[in-house]
């Protein structure tokens, strides 16, 4: 038996159990040396229209800071339930941003990979006699998971309903003792000075159809039928059929990401445009768009596919149209882009 590591997606922090810039510590003052208002602010600059969720992650960060948490377990266990593109996963790589100065200095394990009930080797290690035992290989990176004594670890383990039943069975220890032992018990894996956030689409497609069928009806008995059954509780009920009790009995906030609303679709648009320009820095180029040309990468935006899909929009429409320009005329730094004729197109800058 062999175990792959495909799940795993992995950048070690900085500086993971050795920080050369750690301070004595002092009674009253936290040994954690990020500020939860200025991780804060960086993820209400990008994620938009989660303002409950966000709320939570800030009650989370308070407390992780606070640093009275137990011992004997995780700083915090975190699922993010929600439909596909609402910001879920970037939340865990902007904390890591801040926390860490990289968006992607946490252990990501890609629980869609991880589907077969024998893949739960690859969580808890080969059991004895099984190739890879001796060693206590597993998907985990102890170094991304432990932090240092100033910066907690982060892990995330994405799209969690579609790992197998055993796999996700495998993580109960974790949540609940903060230790793994791997299962040849020649060695344990320490998670208590980690953040663990987990995140799903369970219940999105069935909260989705249940608001298309509410759509259906008058405007105050669709408002009376989600104050009598809102939509988390159809999520929820999903939830409680897909996992069993004594695993969702150890996570401490489960938060729910609403769909993206059509008044936020702008800010969205203006943040992929702000990432664009950024990639586009180090070649000392610019863009501008026209209030028309953004608004066409969101006029008619399909719910269901969240802000994927107007990143998807950006990647396939308008960087196309830059490369061909930047490509014919390499000396041009400052392109402004118009709507003409339902069509983008490359105007000089005002």
């Amino acid at each position: 038996m062999t175990i792959e590591n495909a799940a795993i997606h992995i950048v070690k922090p900085v500086s993971a159990n050795v920080d050369n810039n750690a301070q004595p510590f002092r009674p009253g003052k936290s040994r954690f040396h990020f500020e939860p208002a200025e991780v804060m602010q960086h993820l209400e600059q990008r994620i938009i229209g989660q303002k409950q969720a966000l709320n939570e992650i800030k009650k989370m960060l308070h407390v992780v800071k606070a640093d009275f948490s137990s011992p004997d377990r995780p700083l915090s266990v975190t699922l993010m339930l929600g439909p596909t593109g609402v910001g879920k996963t970037e939340t865990v790589r902007l904390i890591a941003e801040a926390i860490y100065g990289q968006a992607d200095a946490f252990c990501r394990i890609d629980m869609n990979t991880l589907a077969q009930e024998h893949y739960a080797a690859a969580i808890t290690g080969a059991p004895p006699g099984y190739v890879g035992s001796r060693e206590g290989h597993s998907l985990f990176d102890e170094t991304a998971i432990a932090g240092s004594h100033t910066r907690p670890g982060i892990v995330l383990f994405d799209e969690l309903e579609k790992a197998s039943t055993e796999v996700i069975r495998g993580l109960m220890n974790i949540l609940d003792t903060g230790k793994l032992t791997l299962t040849a018990g020649t060695k344990t894996i320490d998670f208590r000075n980690c953040m663990i956030f987990m995140t799903s689409n369970i219940g999105a497609q069935a909260a989705q159809q249940y608001l298309d069928k509410l759509n259906l009806l008058p405007k105050k008995l669709q408002d009376l039928c989600l104050k009598r059954v809102p939509t988390q509780t159809i999520i929820e009920k999903v939830m409680f059929r897909k996992f069993d009790p004594e695993f969702l009995n150890r996570i401490d906030r489960t938060l729910h990401y609403q769909a993206v609303q059509a008044d936020a679709l702008p800010r969205l648009v203006e943040i992929e445009l702000e990432k664009l320009n950024l990639r586009l820095k180090p070649q000392q180029r610019q863009i501008t768009l026209s209030d028309a040309a953004k608004a066409c990468f969101y006029l008619n935006h399909d719910i269901r596919f969240g802000a994927r899909h107007l990143t998807r929009k950006i990647r396939t429409e308008l960087e196309p149209l830059l490369a061909v320009h930047f490509l014919n005329h390499p000396n041009q730094n400052h392109l402004y882009i118009d709507l003409i004729n339902q069509q983008l197109r490359v105007r000089d800058p005002a």
